[in-house]
């Protein structure tokens, strides 16, 4: 369990410190934020803050981790390393998105199509590979059954598991990307995703059944790989988007961009790919699939009808434009994240209990 604490600690030390450091930086070269025209007007005063704050928590989380495994002497996991590569991976491509946005002055960043190639080669890679490295007990990173607190049902196949994990890792970058739209908002919420995850990963590791022998009804045990490594990174992810939540809060003198809402999309749908929580991320991230459908609702009223059913979308806009200001709208959304945790949290330990 010190490796749990270790992560932790390291990653909130090195955002706090490091992410000062990157502000003078980005500053330095002039990469600041582009803000909409048509957005709320309290965002305007944004235009020029350093973007791309992402490489502050990605670098930490991964820094931490390693760290970690050094001090303990405990050796990396497969599962723990491909959610790393799904994180890191994703990042890159936000990188570029932002990159080509705010270097190469073209306001849209990424191409379409080049985007989606990037996180579809990242998605597939990290899907295939999550099939294989099984251990001694043939246990591999993922699973190709559907899973809400465990695995259920019947097997989907690789080739339509690839699919699912890509629909999985897309809804997640994107919801997280459609957050990241006041600040704080989205590092807030995630730092409660990431919270719930090294819980999960230690009840997990606690009960696996690995250890069936020793416990006191084998039959509620998980079959996970390596849900402990899991608690680890969700660990250090949360303590280095604590340490970056500092200098992203109100008012933000930093915003992640899309290097960081695509990273850490990717590290929620990885952690809950390989813990076998799937269906539970849709309420565990709870804030983020809300503000997605509000954007779906918005742009098929608007197709079907020529109506608008919010003021703006994502939804926290709309709640600007009614008046509400920045700071109350994100404390009251990350009210509603931490009552899906609360409930998602729940779920799982019913789940458990219901095995029993």
């Amino acid at each position: 369990m010190r490796q749990i604490l270790f992560s932790g600690v390291i990653g909130l030390f090195l955002t706090l410190v490091g992410t000062p450091l990157l502000i003078k930086l980005l500053a330095k070269k002039g990469y600041g934020q582009y803000i909409r025209d048509d957005g709320p007007r309290g965002h305007h005063g944004k235009r020029g803050t350093p973007t791309m704050g992402g490489i502050a928590f990605i670098l930490a989380t991964i820094i931490a981790y390693a760290i970690t495994k050094v001090i303990t002497a405990e050796d990396p996991t497969f599962s723990g390393i491909l959610v790393l590569f799904l994180m890191a991976g994703m990042g890159l491509v936000g990188f570029l998105d932002d990159y080509i946005k705010i270097v190469k002055q073209r306001s849209l960043g990424l191409r379409a199509k080049a985007k989606m190639a990037g996180q579809l080669i990242v998605g597939i890679a990290f899907a295939v590979l999550s099939l294989n490295f099984a251990d001694a007990r043939g246990q591999t990173p993922a699973s190709d059954k559907l899973s809400f607190t465990q695995d259920f049902g019947w097997s989907l196949g690789p080739v339509i598991f690839v699919i699912w994990a890509l629909f999985m890792i897309l809804a997640m970058s994107n919801g997280v990307n459609l957050t990241d739209g006041l600040d704080g908002l989205a590092t807030g919420a995630s730092v409660m995703v990431f919270g719930a995850y090294t819980f999960i990963g230690v009840w997990q590791h606690q009960e696996s059944c690995v250890n069936a022998e020793s416990l006191t009804n084998p039959a509620a045990c998980f079959e996970v790989r390596d849900p402990l490594d899991l608690a680890v990174i969700a660990s250090a992810l949360m303590g280095a988007c604590f340490g970056f939540l500092w200098w992203n809060t109100s008012p933000a003198k930093i915003f992640m961009g899309d290097t960081g809402s695509l990273a850490l999309g990717g590290a929620l749908a990885g952690l809950a790919i390989v813990s076998r929580t799937e269906l539970l991320l849709a309420l565990l991230g709870g804030l983020f699939v809300l503000i997605t459908m509000s954007v779906v609702i918005q742009v098929g009223s608007f197709r079907l009808t020529g109506k608008r059913v919010f003021r703006m979308a994502p939804l926290q806009h709309h709640f600007e434009l009614k008046g509400w200001s920045e700071v109350l709208v994100v404390v009251r959304f990350w009210i509603i994240q931490g009552m899906c945790v609360i409930v998602g949290l729940g779920l799982f330990y019913a789940g458990w209990a219901a095995g029993k």
